[in-house]
């Protein structure tokens, strides 16, 4: 379905002319002429992007962007500027605009421009229906994951065992009880167990129970999980680190529908469903005698592969968000998202933790803020990547004479006559130069030490300013 946009501009031939431009782009377009009208639409409509000029009569497209941030914090707003309103402009940026264009413009920068706003704005929530309710706590809107739902819907009609394959922090688990909603043992108990955390001297017990005595510490007949989710789903999560002795007692629960306890003599039927996932290559396990051919082809009636977040980029905004409200409520903050800048920077991270690395990343920032929308300084930061100042060359060179000013004064304990030498520039202007930067030369001098000495000065090399 074609996203819907609002136009704004007191220009009619202008306004005609984009919307025009727009609807042959294949998005629905709405136009209006004024602020007041933009936003008498949106309590009407909700669209996916305002696209507004800055110049409008009455309240103008900044007091309008004002509005729409705190009425619909999450929708995204493009302005179209003349060069005297770029400094306004600019400063909307930094407040939350996606982006601005300044007049006359290049259709295809517009269209590019409103292509990266949809994509990485958050989309309108999910809708919930009773046959939607299944998958309710997945969060997505990627093709690829679109593909393993439906797969995981057709499947969870049956009682196959299914192995979910996929990296650590995928969502493997939450697909695993998704797919227990949507089975017809959805009011019977989903119970998941850890293969790789619990010792392997434990283990057994857990899965299978024990009777009353039957080793030390055994004070008491203990159900196993197997038992536990009878007549439900066990989730074996990490089932490719399962020890292989224990892999060939799972193998015959699996082949005779029934468990039996630790120290018991009779085994007990269950009828329970298998779920299983592995981060693991099993046909290279099964290479390498890890772990069992038979008991690999019990799991795998059939195989789910969950993508990895870097594989799915498209619902890297959407999660962001959805994190971040729920977050934000933990936390009782009053959070609007995140800046423009700040979800790029997540859309194009690596994520080798997947989602729950960043789950954890939406936490931190979401902790730090101080402010109503996530900036990109607290993202970076939390992705551990160097923010990187952009500064023009002119405050690049102030930056540099400064510095190296401070240096010379440094070097010279402060004495002028021989720092403007080293400079090769006369007295006067060095003077010039320090009284631009606020420089006072008193200030380098260095104090005695209490045996009479002076510290000495740093070490330097350094070349004269070059001229103006």
């Amino acid at each position: 379905m074609p996203a819907n946009l609002l136009v704004v501009d007191d220009d009619p031939d202008l306004l005609q002319l984009l919307s025009m431009r727009l609807t042959a782009a294949g998005y629905r377009v709405t136009g209006v002429g004024s602020a007041e009208a933009a936003l008498a639409h949106l309590e009407a409509v909700r669209p996916q992007l305002v696209v507004s000029d800055v110049q409008l009569p009455g309240r103008d497209g900044l007091a309008l962007f004002d509005e729409i941030r705190a009425r619909h914090p999450a929708l995204p707003v493009i302005l179209l500027t003349a060069h005297g309103t770029i400094p306004d402009a600019v400063e909307a940026t930094a407040r939350g605009v996606f982006t601005y264009l300044t007049k006359p413009f290049d259709g295809k920068a517009l269209l590019d421009k409103i292509a990266q706003a949809l994509a990485l704005g958050a989309p309108e929530a999910h809708r919930e229906g009773p046959d939607e309710a299944w998958r309710a706590p997945i969060v997505s809107r990627s093709a690829v994951m679109a593909e393993v739902l439906a797969e995981a819907k057709m499947v969870a009609a049956s009682d196959a065992s299914v192995l979910i394959c996929g990296e650590s922090g995928s969502g493997k688990e939450l697909l695993a009880q998704a797919i227990h909603r949507a089975s017809p043992r959805a009011g019977k108990p989903f119970v998941a167990v850890n293969c790789s955390a619990i010792p392997e001297a434990l283990l057994e017990s857990e899965l299978f129970g024990h009777v009353k005595g039957s080793f030390t510490g055994a004070v008491a007949n203990h159900r196993g999980l197997f038992q536990a989710a009878d007549g439900g789903t066990l989730f074996l999560d990490e089932i490719g680190d399962m020890p292989p002795a224990l892999q060939v007692k799972l193998l015959r629960v699996l082949q005779e529908r029934s468990v039996r306890p630790v120290g018991a003599n009779q085994s007990i039927p269950i009828d329970v469903r298998i779920l299983s996932a592995t981060h693991r290559d099993l046909d290279a396990a099964m290479a390498q005698g890890q772990f069992r051919e038979d008991l690999y082809y019990r799991l795998n009636v059939v195989a789910l592969t969950l993508p990895a977040l870097g594989d799915r980029r498209e619902d890297i905004p959407l999660l962001a968000n959805h994190f971040l409200s729920k977050l934000a409520e933990k936390y009782g903050k009053r959070l609007n998202g995140f800046a423009p800048e700040a979800l790029k920077a997540l859309t194009a991270a690596a994520w080798p933790g997947n989602v729950r690395q960043l789950h954890n990343v939406v936490e931190q920032v979401c902790a730090l803020t101080t402010t109503p929308l996530v900036p990109l300084a607290l993202v970076q930061r939390a992705l551990r990547v160097p923010s990187v100042e952009v500064l023009s060359f002119a405050q690049a060179r102030e930056r540099f004479e400064r510095d190296y000013l401070v240096g010379l004064l440094k070097l010279t304990d402060g004495n002028v006559a021989d720092a403007a030498r080293l400079a090769d520039r006369n007295r006067t202007e060095f003077y010039r130069l320090l009284q631009k930067y606020g420089l006072t030369p008193g200030l380098f001098r260095n104090e005695p030490r209490p045996d009479g000495t002076l510290d000495p000065a740093p070490l330097a090399t350094l070349s004269p300013i070059g001229d103006k």
